[in-house]
């Protein structure tokens, strides 16, 4: 598993190709006051959208998911929720300070806003005209040696031809880099886990070292 992204923590794509570049880190710093600001969707909404991320032009890994939960569009903290804590602390088995680390994770999605309850129960489906006018920009300027795809919207839209099993159960290259996927880790998705007993007993253990390497927590 970790031949699968060594040759990225190695240099085979240099780590310090970007520094000294002062246009690239002014174009990183314009988008994200671009997004912050953005309330294209106040009107379908209906409510003031609260654009949340979280990271910087250099983060390890490039986290994307589906959309924030109504409680981290109050809090403006990302997975700071039920399905945060089971990303963080049973899948990642790290602590609040390395995953809001910006040395580590930038934290983004495919909609950057709660998209509001639907009214048969659950969250409206993510709004794809923000990630068609955002996410496709984060990509190219966030320099990180992985991606972590979670759920089953966000992996349809970077990985529109697979299968969502697939995708997770293999190792995928985004943007010429290593690519993860991960089911959503919300307390609603039980039934899919027991479906996929092997997900939590083999394949994230991969994709946890995978990630303790690249922080060089091992």
């Amino acid at each position: 598993m970790l031949g699968f992204v060594r040759k990225y923590i190695l240099g085979i794509i240099p780590r310090d190709k970007y520094v000294g570049n002062g246009d690239k880190t002014m174009r990183f710093n314009e988008l994200k006051d671009q997004i912050t600001t953005c309330q294209d969707c106040k009107q379908k909404f209906g409510f003031t959208p609260n654009p949340i991320f979280h990271g910087k032009e250099r983060s390890k890994i490039m986290q994307i998911s589906q959309a924030p939960s109504k409680k981290v569009h109050e809090t403006g903290l990302p997975f700071n929720d039920p399905s945060g804590a089971k990303l963080k602390y049973q899948w990642y088995q790290i602590t609040d300070d390395i995953f809001y680390n910006e040395d580590n994770f930038y934290i983004t999605a495919i909609a950057h806003c709660f998209p509001g309850k639907h009214p048969k129960g659950g969250d409206n489906p993510p709004p794809l005209a923000c990630a068609n006018k955002w996410l496709a920009r984060e990509i190219e300027m966030v320099d990180n040696q992985l991606y972590i795809i979670i759920g089953a919207r966000a992996a349809k839209y970077l990985f529109p031809n697979e299968s969502f099993e697939d995708l997770i159960f293999k190792n995928n290259t985004l943007n010429n880099k290593p690519a993860v996927v991960l089911p959503h880790p919300s307390p609603l998705n039980i039934r899919w886990f027991k479906a996929h007993p092997a997900f939590e007993k083999k394949r994230m253990p991969e994709i946890r070292e995978l990630i303790r390497d690249i922080l060089g927590l091992t």
